[in-house]
């Protein structure tokens, strides 16, 4: 039963977390995601989850945190918004995706969820919590769901109805009770299939999972191996993630554009033209991106994501339609 107390204490964090400028925040009760336990096991037993072996492992840590963090009672959930209207590469310049536009999400979330947790402390001095940011196994986008922040979409991201699906999420793992959101049961992409048919290459799947053997996003962004060559000529000159999906979502027409001044897209970036991309050096490479996502990849590998672009990119390997 709740009391009070909790309500109070909820809508008090809900409140801080818009402060540090996060645009979501939703709390779910720590229980087994049973539901998910099946889903994950057959999507890895069927090899979709590439060489990320670790996506097949701890799944029942994945599907329950209190095993991952043993006194768990809260799940909170924060949502940021990454959107951006600037459109950076076209017209024959390799394309990066708008996650990757600035300061690599993993730090900044990561420092806005440490000071929810400092000020959880200053509320209840006795609470303990872990804060995650695509560091744990955790099924993020299943408890964004369970706290009311959206729905899974076909393309298996989740979507707010407020501000699209274009957003980081955060998680707080903590032991005290709170007053807990209502998940999101009603899916609002009714009979929309404009992702699964958007994906260059198909890999959305019917049940709201995605084959990462042929994700463009898994293979410029993940891969530990060269990109297929039948998969190089529908990469349509992206060097680094891919937004197809995001971009052809109705609920994505109305998105606002984010207010995080570290996910700018800096100038010089903005600005490169083909030859410099082509001729982009260790050096500026490390100083461009030393603070990116895109730094996550190693200069050689990446450098083989642009030299791919620009081969997706020649007469020969545009598709037809695109």
């Amino acid at each position: 039963m709740k009391t009070s107390a909790d309500k109070e204490s909820s809508t008090l964090i809900k409140k801080f977390a818009a402060e540090v400028g996060f645009d979501l925040c939703g709390i779910a009760r720590a229980k087994s995601l049973d539901e998910h336990r099946l889903i994950l096991k057959r999507w890895t037993y069927e090899g979709m989850n590439s060489d990320m072996a670790y996506l097949g492992q701890n799944i029942e840590k994945r599907i329950d945190p209190r095993l991952l963090v043993p006194g768990a009672r809260s799940i909170i959930v924060t949502g940021l918004n990454y959107y951006s209207e600037k459109k950076q590469g076209g017209n024959g310049i390799p394309v990066i995706s708008r996650y990757a536009y600035g300061v690599n999400y993993h730090d900044v979330i990561k420092e806005k969820l440490l000071k929810i947790l400092a000020y959880i402390k200053s509320l209840h001095p006795e609470s303990e919590g872990k804060c995650f940011v695509d560091s744990a196994p955790i099924l993020e986008k299943a408890w964004g769901r369970e706290a009311g922040l959206g729905w899974t979409g076909k393309h298996s991201i989740l979507i707010n109805r407020h501000i699209g699906s274009f957003f980081f999420l955060g998680v707080i793992i903590i032991n005290i009770e709170l007053e807990y959101d209502q998940p999101i049961k009603r899916d609002s992409c009714g009979k929309c299939t404009s992702c699964i048919e958007a994906c260059p290459t198909r890999a959305i799947n019917n049940n709201r999972t995605i084959d990462t053997r042929i994700c463009l996003a898994y293979q410029t962004l993940e891969s530990k191996t060269p990109i297929p060559e039948d998969l190089v000529m529908k990469l349509e000159g992206r060097a680094f993630g891919c937004d197809k999906c995001q971009e052809v979502c109705p609920w994505n027409k109305s998105s606002k554009p984010h207010n995080t001044p570290e996910f700018e897209l800096p100038a010089e970036v903005e600005l490169m033209g083909a030859e410099d991309w082509k001729n982009l050096s260790r050096k500026d490479f490390k100083r461009l991106f030393k603070k990116s996502a895109i730094g996550r990849r190693s200069y050689c590998r990446f450098m083989d994501n642009v030299e791919a672009a620009y081969a997706s990119l020649s007469e020969k390997n545009v598709l037809p339609g695109r």
